[in-house]
C-alpha cells in the first residue's frame, strides 16, 4: 500500500473510533439513574428522621389538672349514749323536774306483790333518766336490786322524756320467803354513773295501801317508755 492509501486508512479509522466514543457517552448520560441532565443534576434528599430547616415548634407542655382538695372528714356529733352514759344534748332529770306514781297490777284483797311505777316529766324540757330507780323500801340495807334481763343493749340510747310524757319500772315486791313490812318507799334517779345518785330521793306512796311486804326476792326493771314491756318481766313471778 502507498503512502497516499495508509494515510487515508488512518483518517478513516480515526474518524470512526471518535464516532463510537461519542455515542458511548451519550449512552451513558441516558441512563443515568438520578434522571437529571448528569451527573451536575444530582439533588441532596433529606434523610429520614431528619427535621427540616423551618421545623413546626415543639408543642409545649399542657398545664397539669389542679389535684383535687382531700375531703374533710365528717366530724363525729356526740350521740346518745347507752347504758351508764350521758348525752350532752339532753340533761338529766331532777327530781325537781319529775313526779312519781305507783299502781298495782294485783287483783283487789291480794297483797300488793307487783307495783308500775310511772314517771312523768313535769317540767317545760325534754329530759333523760338512765338504767333502773333506787328503789329503797323501809328499812332495807341496799336499794332493790335490778332486772338485768331489762337492761337495753349496750350503746342503746335513752329517749329522752318530752314534757308531760311519761317513763316505766316495774318492781316485784317478793317472793316464797320469810318477808319484812315496809311502810314507805323512796325512789332515787341514778346520775351519769351507775349507781350513782342524781339529787334526794322522791317519796313514792305504795298503790291504795299503807304498807307492803318484801324480801331478798326483790327486784326492779330498768326504765321503759312501754308499760306493757316493764310489766313482762314481772308478772309470771
Amino acid at each position: 500500500m502507498n503512502t497516499a492509501a495508509r494515510t487515508s486508512h488512518r483518517g478513516w479509522k480515526s474518524c470512526v473510533l471518535g464516532a463510537a466514543t461519542a455515542a458511548a457517552l451519550l449512552a451513558s448520560a441516558a441512563c443515568s439513574p438520578n434522571g437529571g441532565d448528569g451527573p451536575g443534576d444530582n439533588k441532596p434528599t433529606a434523610r429520614p428522621g431528619t427535621p427540616s430547616a423551618t421545623g413546626s415548634p415543639s408543642p409545649t407542655a399542657s398545664p397539669s389538672a389542679p389535684k383535687p382538695s382531700a375531703t374533710p372528714s365528717a366530724t363525729p356529733t356526740p350521740g346518745s349514749t347507752g347504758t351508764g352514759g350521758g348525752d350532752g344534748a339532753v340533761a338529766l332529770c331532777a327530781p325537781g323536774d319529775v313526779s312519781i306514781t305507783s299502781s298495782t297490777e294485783d287483783d283487789k284483797g291480794q297483797g300488793v306483790r307487783h307495783i308500775l311505777l310511772t314517771l312523768t316529766n313535769t317540767s317545760k324540757k325534754a329530759c333523760k333518766v338512765y338504767r333502773y330507780p333506787l328503789i329503797q323500801l323501809g328499812d332495807a340495807q341496799r336499794p332493790v336490786p335490778e332486772i338485768k334481763e331489762s337492761a337495753p343493749m349496750p350503746g342503746t340510747p335513752y329517749e329522752a322524756i318530752a314534757p308531760g310524757k311519761q317513763t316505766y319500772a316495774a318492781l316485784l315486791l317478793n317472793g316464797p320467803m320469810d318477808e319484812a313490812p315496809a311502810k314507805t318507799m323512796t325512789v332515787q334517779l341514778q346520775d351519769t354513773e351507775p349507781g350513782s345518785k342524781k339529787g334526794a330521793p322522791i317519796k313514792v306512796a305504795f298503790p291504795g295501801v299503807d304498807s307492803v311486804y318484801y324480801n331478798d326476792f326483790a327486784k326492779v326493771t330498768h326504765w321503759m317508755t312501754a308499760s306493757g314491756l316493764a310489766l313482762r318481766f314481772i308478772m309470771s313471778s
